[in-house]
């Protein structure tokens, strides 16, 4: 235990102020990091930005520390760079108002003209920029130059900023160039799903709207698999984006919870995404003892290499293949499944939350003993 970690059986907790939002995977990631460490001895606030929670999301984060819901979008889902001039002043307010030790920012375009004498963190989870490189093999379209251009200003402010794969560090590095206090901590989850009779199921789960998450493949895929494929996941996003099934079994979108009723199921579990920064769905399958059969993107063989079948994101014949090659041999079939559990150990909870600490703890060291 490290010394700041010991000092806190006496001191009072350091306060963390966390950005969150409750559209995407960002949100799992904020209470289980935040269920963690309270145990720890930190206490949160999360701010919220974009779209409001539902009451089942807004009674989790209230168990865990405070919520407050600010009228700010994300930038993803901004209409005009101008409506985020808001932001570094509500933070800014909410550090004032709170006794806050570490700004946590889950967007590092929040940092942009934030003026603060305590450390902050940025993580990113995905960005724009990094989004069309993956899946539009282009540069950000001009008039979202801005998207860039924040990020690149909050990376800059940032005392840390955080990947949760190298795959995804090195496409900010690609995308961005040279950040200082680039570093890594993969995510992790704490479903413990204990693997359970399997049925002659192919799922998958996603928000499909989205093109990086590649559903029209899988949908395609789904014509000439053996087994019958089912997709949880919403097809209409909140711009509008929508995306229609057509072969796959269309499951709408579900509570975390029946997600991971339909994976403890399913014998096999897909992700055909062409942008995954870490790819929680597939953790969380592999806890749940499915074989994998995911898009062969550089995240997925850092994570799943040896532990997972592999096919090309532009290749839905290819996901068929491989979903009828383990429908039709169960010892490979039960072998991929036992190796991907395997590997699943490797990204727990519990191994997230202690590289997280030394995070928050190294941040909280006098600035002159950081830079030492």
């Amino acid at each position: 235990m490290s010394a700041i970690a010991s000092a806190r059986a006496t001191t009072a907790a350091p306060h963390i102020l966390m950005t969150i939002d409750a559209v995407g995977g960002v949100w799992r990631y904020a209470m289980d990091l935040a269920d963690g460490l309270a145990h720890r001895g930190y206490a949160f606030t999360f701010a919220g930005f974009g779209p409001p929670p539902s009451a089942a999301q807004r009674s989790e984060a209230e168990r865990l520390g405070q919520l407050i819901w600010l009228e700010a979008p994300l930038d993803w889902l901004a209409e005009d760079e101008t409506q985020l001039d808001i932001v570094p002043a509500l933070i800014q307010a909410l550090v004032a108002d709170s006794g806050v030790d570490i700004v946590h920012l889950n967007l590092p375009s929040q940092a942009c003209g934030l003026q603060l004498k305590i450390p902050v963190l940025a993580v990113s989870h995905s960005c724009v920029v990094t989004w069309f490189a993956a899946v539009r093999q282009s540069s950000v379209p001009t008039d979202w130059l801005w998207q860039l251009r924040r990020n690149r200003q909050g990376f800059d402010a940032a005392d840390a900023v955080l990947a949760p794969s190298r795959a995804h560090a090195d496409m900010l590095l690609a995308s961005y160039g040279p950040i200082d206090g680039l570093g890594v901590v993969y995510n992790g989850s704490g479903a413990d799903l204990a693997p359970s009779r399997k049925e002659a199921l192919v799922f998958a789960a996603g928000r499909w709207w989205d093109d990086g998450k590649n559903g029209a493949l899988l949908d395609a895929a789904a014509r000439h698999s053996v087994w019958p494929v089912a997709m949880a996941g919403p097809c209409r996003g909140p711009n509008g984006q929508t995306s229609e099934l057509q072969c796959a079994r269309a499951l709408g979108e579900l509570p975390h919870a029946d997600v991971g009723r339909w994976m403890a199921r399913a014998a096999i579990v897909a992700s055909p995404s062409r942008y995954e920064p870490f790819g929680l769905a597939a953790l969380e399958a592999a806890r749940a003892g499915a074989a994998l059969v995911l898009a062969d993107i550089p995240t997925y063989r850092e994570l799943w290499d040896g532990a997972a079948l592999f096919a090309s994101a532009d290749d839905p014949e290819a996901f068929t293949n491989a979903f009828n090659r383990l429908a039709s041999d169960d010892a490979m079939r039960h072998e991929y499944a036992m190796q991907a559990r395997q590997r699943s150990r490797r990204y727990t909870v519990d191994a997230q939350i202690s590289a997280m600490e030394a995070v928050y703890d190294d941040l909280l060291r006098p600035r002159t003993a950081r830079e030492a």
